[in-house]
């Protein structure tokens, strides 16, 4: 069961204004990553689920949380039906993240007062995740639509808040423009957590980088 409502965790991606995301299959190595994230100051993560037995991980990395790490908000992403969502809020799920948007995913999410996070591309598809309560809305892929697209949407509706993810990079000028367009808060993954670093076990490293990218954030938003 979910430890933090939906209206707790927007307040949080809102507040620190960086999502991780991560994955692996081992899961010492998922605790590792995590913990490195949560000591650099991180207090949301997004488990990308795309592996064979992704929640069998994930499970253990709940449990991992809740005893070890009480203010990581834990999340699972690439959620792309209601079963799978289901599934992953009762092994503790704080928020979902989907690719797409999926009404059938909304639903069951709203019935926990779950966060979820729809991918969209499309002023339309924003305001239909909006009209079925959705409170962040996912720009993915980030990168092929640029800031520009925030700016323009937040003309019309300033009240929307857009979690930009793909193409999100911890470098202050990649920061300025999504900062600086509207973003409510960034989804970063390889650029933050990369291959190398995880391989290495590097968990040092991750941990300077989210200390780093959050900085960032906070210089630019002040």
């Amino acid at each position: 069961m979910s430890r933090f409502s939906r209206i707790e965790v927007a307040n949080v991606m809102r507040d620190t204004g960086l999502v991780p995301l991560f994955f692996h299959s081992d899961i010492e190595v998922a605790k590792q990553v995590t913990k490195a994230c949560y000591d650099g100051g991180a207090r949301l993560l997004e488990f990308t689920s795309r592996g064979d037995f992704a929640h069998q991980v994930f499970g253990e990395l709940s449990k991992y949380c809740n005893e070890e790490l009480p203010e990581m908000v834990l999340g699972v992403g690439s959620v792309t039906d209601a079963a799978s969502a289901s599934l992953y809020m009762a092994l503790g799920a704080n928020f979902i993240v989907t690719p797409v948007l999926r009404e059938d995913i909304a639903t069951v999410c709203n019935r926990r007062k779950v966060l979820w996070s729809p991918g969209c591309g499309s002023l339309t598809e924003i305001c239909r995740a909006e009209e079925l309560g959705c409170e962040i809305v996912k720009l993915f892929p980030g990168g092929i639509y640029g800031p520009n697209f925030i700016k323009a949407i937040k003309g019309p509706q300033p009240w929307t808040s857009v979690m930009p993810t793909g193409g999100v990079s911890p470098t202050e000028e990649n920061l300025k423009g999504w900062f600086n367009a509207g973003a409510t808060c960034v989804g970063m993954g390889s650029k933050l957590i990369t291959k190398e670093m995880v391989l290495k076990k590097d968990y040092e490293g991750i941990r300077e980088n989210c200390e780093k990218a959050l900085e960032l954030i906070d210089i630019i938003r002040s």
